[in-house]
């Protein structure tokens, strides 16, 4: 048979199961093991093809929703950030103005934003390890050691608001991150501005100068714009 994609007001006829399959979901309170009905009673249950259910299937496995297997059938599985952290990983070797900009972007709302809430929720532990997490970034053996350090040491920080939603999407993007991080970084860079802003910042937050840090934080995120050139994007050498 043909696969046959009906297209309506609500988009394709597969789109529309996919939706139905999640709601059925939802409604029957199915979760993590739990089987979903066979392709004949899915069929039956949304009066659609076998073609459209199938198809509808292949797209609920590729969002690591379902496991579909021969003579088991399908079984609800949660696999959603992992294949989130495959799309995003994906070719990162090239680091555009634009990304550069979008994510420091989205990192300097986060980062600065929840100032208030990261100097209600800090202690003098938390401030010892990011002193010490600086520290290591210092000593690390390469530039890709020393920035996930850094990495370590901005996570630690958002990790103080108790938001596990940002700490997720931050996981998504740390490929990314990691890139940024180091790009155009030398030893020189990291055991000088970097170290050293990144003390600034631990020292506005011992002042409670949510201010200070807020400002000391967007200069710090907004450093690495000097590796890219205005007009072309192409990156400008640094000694």
């Amino acid at each position: 048979m043909d696969y046959t994609f009906e297209e309506t007001s609500h988009g394709s006829a597969v789109d529309q199961v996919v939706a139905q399959i999640r709601e059925l979901i939802d409604t029957d309170g199915l979760t993590v093991g739990d089987k979903l009905p066979t392709e004949r009673e899915l069929c039956e249950r949304f009066a659609t093809s076998r073609n459209t259910v199938r198809e509808a299937m292949r797209m609920l496995k590729a969002y690591g929703i379902v496991d579909v297997r021969p003579k088991v059938g399908a079984t609800i599985i949660d696999e959603r950030m992992n294949r989130a952290l495959d799309i995003f990983s994906f070719n990162v070797a090239e680091i555009s103005r634009r990304t550069f900009d979008d994510i420091q972007g989205f990192r300097e709302l986060i980062e600065t934003g929840t100032a208030l809430a990261i100097f209600d929720a800090v202690t003098p532990e938390d401030l010892a390890e990011l002193r010490d997490l600086n520290r290591q970034m210092v000593q690390a053996r390469s530039v890709v050691e020393a920035s996930e350090f850094d990495y370590r040491f901005h996570i630690k920080l958002i990790s103080l608001i108790g938001n596990r939603s940002i700490l997720d999407v931050y996981g998504i993007m740390k490929p990314v991150i990691l890139r940024i991080m180091q790009r155009g970084k030398t030893r020189r860079i990291i055991e000088g501005e970097t170290y050293r802003e990144h003390e600034s910042v631990l020292s506005a937050i011992e002042e409670a100068d949510h201010l200070a840090y807020q400002y000391l934080m967007r200069t710090h995120l907004r450093k690495g714009l000097a590796t890219f050139s205005e007009q072309t994007g192409i990156p400008e050498s640094r000694t």
